[in-house]
């Protein structure tokens, strides 16, 4: 079977996997897409308080489509949200002084590309109409750990875990971890690490679609969403 032809995990899952990444206690900032899916699978009773930069701390599961009770509620991305018992409504500036304050202990964004050196590109395909860098730059720089949850490669296969970035940087040596939907990678000092496969994936296969040199962990593993 073609690499290309393979399953890979879908974006409910890799949410699932950096949801079960975070501890209680944490200050969590998500970003948009598959990032804002996570609070979907984190229950309020973990005690993770999930931030949006337009000013909410403590976000909830998505509201129901077509049942939304408050339909001006909504996170970064402009999505129906809930909100968790002691939540938290503030203004924009307020938002931002929490992450420009260095009060977020993890951050969850998407990315286009990711160098082995743990450099993110998230806002610039360099085509005309895409968009301005926003406020990941201020998120990538103020939170003490930034994970990166997204698809391994582009629709169109071109690899997105590359050894230099080609898109205009969002923030250097920022990525800590990188959720995918073939595989859980730590950015480290000494490189790339391969800590997880999604199932069904081998080593080899992960390196195929990925263009920085992997190390594969000594504890290798499936990704086992049943006990993340």
């Amino acid at each position: 079977m073609a690499l290309e032809d393979k399953e890979r995990m879908p974006r409910e899952l890799i949410a699932m996997r950096v949801a079960a990444e975070l501890k209680g206690g944490e200050f969590v900032n998500l970003g948009i897409g598959i990032p804002n899916m996570v609070a979907d699978f984190c229950p309020p009773e973990k005690g993770v308080m999930f931030h949006a930069e337009n000013g909410i701390l403590g976000i909830g599961r998505f509201q129901e489509v077509g049942k939304e009770d408050i339909p001006d509620l909504t996170n970064a991305g402009g999505q129906p949200v809930t909100m968790i018992p002691g939540a938290w409504l503030m203004d924009s500036a307020q938002a931002f002084a929490i992450v420009r304050g260095g009060h977020l202990d993890v951050a969850v964004l998407g990315g286009l590309q990711v160098s082995a050196k743990g450099d993110l590109a998230n806002w610039s395909r360099g085509g005309p109409g895409i968009g301005s860098v926003g406020g990941a730059a201020d998120i990538a720089a103020g939170a003490r750990q930034l994970f990166v949850a997204m698809e391994h490669t582009t629709k169109e296969g071109e690899l997105k875990i590359i050894p230099e970035c080609t898109y205009p940087l969002t923030a250097v040596g920022c990525v800590k971890k990188i959720f995918t939907d073939v595989a859980v990678i730590s950015v480290t000092p000494d490189g790339l690490i391969l800590d997880e496969t999604a199932p069904g994936w081998t080593a080899d296969e992960v390196q195929q679609v990925t263009g920085a040199l992997l190390k594969v962990s000594a504890d290798l593993h499936e990704i086992d969403l049943k006990t993340s």
